[in-house]
Order: structure tokens, then C-alpha cells, then sequence
């Protein structure tokens, strides 16, 4: 192998998966749906079968999870002459056979897969002493790490993605979309403004990738990297793995890196600019519009020959209307001016005469007096 040490490589693989390794070797694969076997390099890890392209690569690119496998059946009786052929029925009715060209192989990768999920070994076996004391072994270390496992809360299991991001879990990024690794690239291109990184989820069952876009002096770069989730929290795999312990964390690790050059994508949302009003109630009639409210009805007064003064408006544009207590004395006291005001002119009149008549008396005495003279 060029390039990185097998005890690195295996080393990043643990940390990577972080379960313990019972047993590997190569086997080949298909489901169901497929027509023919694929070779890979496997690892029974836990009750966990991580496959890998080759030895060499530190990475796997599909795993299986066999803690709740229904059942692991021979295809063909065991014979040393005849590949291994077996049949495992998983969740939802999905069927996986697993195929291996040494018999002798293919009957410790089924007693080491019934062991780790069923945590017995199998009543019969075609194993040596040597080989069914490692096998004990593994048992016992499997057994002690589900007492140990069970009693910390389980990780969440891979919510259901969905086509916006699920802001009532804050364990979810708000960069979280379900979008294959071309949308994400796309969504990237056409709105540059709303950001340059999106969490999506991978290709492979249970993880995650992260699609990012950097603009570099040659032009924009769009990179996708893979996120991989563990019982101990999340490896995003470069070219040193790194552990969090959630998918926020990693997002905050992309930022940190990019030196927040590239800002998580976030779309943009419409806001309302009207407000529509609500529907009145079945009970109310709104065609007839608001009531007037009734005028206050006055008797009309009979008014006086006399001058009165007139009736100041208030402040609120309505005029004050006296009672009748104050009509009668504003009416006693103009009876009473003009009574006073006929009386001064007599008096002045009868002066007036009474002078007019002494004046022509006296006239007269003198004329008389005169003529006797």
C-alpha cells in the first residue's frame, strides 16, 4: 500500500466507528433487487457490519445494522468444497445475502453475526477450541458494552428529512436540507446571497454530508464532504477525522475553518405588507352600518322682547341650556330694568315741565311788572 501506514489506517477506522472489531475478512454482497454479487472488504464491529471497498481505504461506504436482524439462514448445506451462501432478513422485510468463497470463513462470519445479536454463542458449530474460546471472548466483551450502553440515553435515530429545515429540533442545524448532493450544488450556484454551506443527508443510510462553496481568485469552488454518524457522536471525515458531538457542532467546524468566510444557506422569507380583516361574526349585520345616536330634544321657550345675552358654546360644540329657576330671575331682571328705566324717563320728563312752566310765570310776572311800570 502507498501512502498511509495499515496501523493508521485501522486506527482511524476505530475512531471512525468508535465499536470494538470481532471480526473482518472479505465477502461479497447482494440485495435483493440486485442481480449480482458485490465484493468488500467487511468489519463486524459491535452487532454493526461496516463495508469498505477495498483494505486500504479508512472510510466505509455502507453499513448494516444487524441488532435487529429476524433471522440468518443457509442457503446451501455447509459442505468445505461449496462457497457459503446466507440469506439475512432485516427490518422492514429487507433481504441481504452474503456470500463467501472459503467455507471455513463463511462458517465464522455466521457463529461471530448469531453471537454478537442474539449475545449467545450458536448451539451447532463447526469451529476448532481455539476458535470457540475467541468467540467467548467476544461474547463476554459484547455483553458488558450493552450493559454499559444501555444505560445512557440512545442517540436519536435519522429523523425523517424533509423539504425545509426543521427548526423545532435544535439539534438540527437551520442549513439542514433534503436535497440530493446536485440540488445542494445548485441551490448554492443560483443564490449565492443566501449563503455557501448546506447539511444534507448522504447517500448512505444513517449520515449525513455537507456541501460547501467557496469563492477562491480563480472562481467559485463547491466541495461535499461526509459526516458520519456514531454511538459517540458525529466523525466528519478528512484528512485527520474529527469528532462532535453534534451536526451543530459541525457546521460551527466548517465555519471555524473557513474563517466565517462562508456562512450557513438560509433562504430567504416573503413577508405580508397588508392586513386583511377578519370576517365579521354570522350574528351581527354589517349592512346597515352604525347607528346615529339620538339628539337630545329641548322644549322650545317663548322668548322675551327684552335683550338677552346669547348662549355660549362649550368645548364640545354643544350649547347649555339653563333650567327654569334661571329663565325666571334673567326674566324678573329685565321686567325690573325696564320698569326702572320708565320710571327715570318720567321723572325726567315731569322735571322737565315743571322747569318749562316756572320759567313762564316768572316771564309773564316780569312783563306785567314792566307794562305796569
Amino acid at each position: 500500500m502507498f501512502g498511509t501506514p495499515r496501523v493508521v489506517v485501522h486506527k482511524r477506522r476505530a475512531n471512525i466507528t468508535a465499536l470494538p472489531l470481532y471480526y473482518y475478512g472479505t465477502l461479497l454482497k447482494k440485495q435483493s433487487k440486485e442481480r449480482d454479487f458485490r465484493r468488500y472488504y467487511a468489519e463486524l464491529r459491535g452487532a454493526t457490519l461496516f463495508l469498505y471497498t477495498d483494505d486500504t481505504h479508512e472510510t466505509y461506504i455502507e453499513k448494516m445494522e444487524l441488532e435487529q436482524m429476524k433471522s440468518m439462514t443457509l442457503d446451501s448445506p455447509y459442505q468445505k468444497t461449496m462457497p457459503t451462501t446466507f440469506t439475512l432478513s432485516l427490518q422492514k422485510g429487507e433481504e441481504v445475502q452474503l456470500k463467501m468463497e472459503n467455507p471455513d470463513k463463511g462458517e465464522e462470519w455466521r457463529c461471530y453475526i448469531l453471537t454478537v445479536v442474539r449475545k449467545e454463542i450458536p448451539c451447532q458449530l463447526q469451529l476448532l477450541p481455539g476458535q470457540v474460546s475467541q468467540l467467548q471472548d467476544v461474547l463476554s466483551e459484547e455483553r458488558y458494552r450493552n450493559s454499559h450502553v444501555s444505560g445512557r440515553p440512545a442517540l436519536p435515530p435519522r429523523p425523517p428529512f424533509l423539504n425545509q429545515p426543521d427548526q423545532s429540533n435544535p439539534e438540527m442545524p437551520s442549513c439542514f436540507y433534503n436535497v440530493s448532493r446536485k440540488e445542494a450544488e445548485k441551490m448554492l450556484e443560483d443564490n449565492p446571497q443566501h449563503g455557501g454551506l448546506i447539511l444534507r443527508p448522504s447517500a448512505l443510510t444513517n449520515n449525513y454530508a455537507l456541501t460547501l462553496r467557496q469563492l477562491k481568485k480563480s472562481g467559485p469552488v463547491v466541495r461535499n464532504y461526509r459526516v458520519t454518524s456514531t454511538n459517540s457522536g458525529f466523525v466528519i471525515e478528512v484528512e485527520t477525522p474529527v469528532t462532535v458531538s453534534s451536526l451543530n457542532d459541525v457546521v460551527k467546524y466548517f465555519l471555524d475553518k473557513t474563517e466565517y468566510r462562508v456562512q450557513p444557506y438560509t433562504q430567504s422569507h416573503f413577508y405580508d405588507l397588508r392586513i386583511e380583516p377578519s370576517p365579521a361574526p354570522a350574528c351581527v349585520n354589517i349592512d346597515s352600518g352604525p347607528k346615529p345616536l339620538p339628539r337630545a330634544q329641548v322644549v322650545p321657550m317663548k322668548r322675551s322682547q327684552t335683550h338677552e345675552e346669547p348662549l355660549s358654546p362649550t368645548k364640545d360644540g354643544d350649547y347649555v341650556v339653563p333650567d327654569m329657576q334661571t329663565l325666571k330671575i334673567a326674566q324678573l331682571n329685565s321686567e325690573l330694568h325696564t320698569v326702572t328705566t320708565l320710571r327715570r324717563e318720567n321723572t325726567y320728563v315731569s322735571h322737565e315741565d315743571n322747569g318749562t312752566a316756572k320759567g313762564q310765570k316768572t316771564t309773564g310776572q316780569a312783563a306785567s311788572v314792566g307794562w305796569s311800570h
